[in-house]
């Protein structure tokens, strides 16, 4: 498996409030983990928030007697979820604190990922690019009842509205999915300072035309800032052994 990540502050931002975390090898019971958070709030609460939520659920992991990768990540964001949550009730200047997360394990050929909030995976081949998370935003919920488009959906005013992140009730809903992987495949994982800056099929073409998994992540980040750079920008790339 190779796997390289990066994050970069962006072009607008004056603190980068993303936090990431690889491991390639076994933590707890899970063969691999990777994460990506993206926190939220005034001052450094959001920074605050995603380093906890990642640093806790590693934690959590570690300790799990869970064994089925669903399982031990529900747990993981559930616990993350309280003590952030308990958190910000602890400290006005935390109020209202919260960050998206996305996890992935790849266990044999199958991957398993978690997600509350906007932050993505994406599964991309030579033909294609799929989405394999679904955002848990404002434009998501109108874009299921009919009222908006995709594509008016990238520039919509209300883009960047979630509706579920961790940490700002002590109720979380996340969403699991369990993907078979196929010979080729690379594994992206990002925020959205990453999928607000770059269509989907540039996505794919941009990964397709670098020579090494480096070369495809630092060529993200450098057309994510071209493009405008409005927020922090992280990604992991990953290239599993099939």
């Amino acid at each position: 498996m190779k796997t390289f990540s990066m994050t970069h502050i962006g072009r607008r931002r004056e603190m980068n409030q993303d936090y990431l975390f690889t491991s390639e090898t076994a933590v707890g019971n899970l063969p691999s983990l990777f994460l990506v958070a993206d926190g939220m709030g005034g001052h450094a609460a959001g920074d605050y928030a995603s380093r906890f939520t990642v640093e806790t659920m590693t934690e959590h992991i570690r300790q799990s007697e869970q064994r089925e990768p669903v399982a031990v990540l529900r747990e993981a964001v559930l616990f993350a979820n309280g003590l952030l949550a308990e958190a910000a009730c602890a400290d006005c200047d935390k109020m209202g604190m919260g960050t998206t997360i996305v996890a992935a394990v790849i266990a044999d050929e199958r991957l398993y990922t978690a997600n509350v909030g906007d932050s993505r995976l994406y599964v991309i081949s030579e033909e294609g690019i799929t989405q394999i998370t679904r955002d848990h935003s404002l434009v998501e919920e109108m874009i299921k009842m009919g009222g908006l488009d995709r594509e008016s959906a990238r520039t919509h005013p209300n883009k960047n509205i979630i509706t579920r992140a961790v940490g700002v009730t002590y109720a979380v809903l996340a969403d699991f999915y369990e993907v078979e992987l196929q010979k080729g495949d690379i594994i992206l994982l990002c925020s959205d300072g990453l999928s607000n800056m770059l269509e989907d099929e540039e996505i794919r073409m941009i990964v397709n035309a670098q020579r090494d998994i480096m070369e495809k992540a630092e060529a993200l980040v450098r057309v994510a800032n071209l493009n405008g750079g409005r927020d922090n920008i992280s990604l992991i790339l990953i290239e599993p052994d099939i």
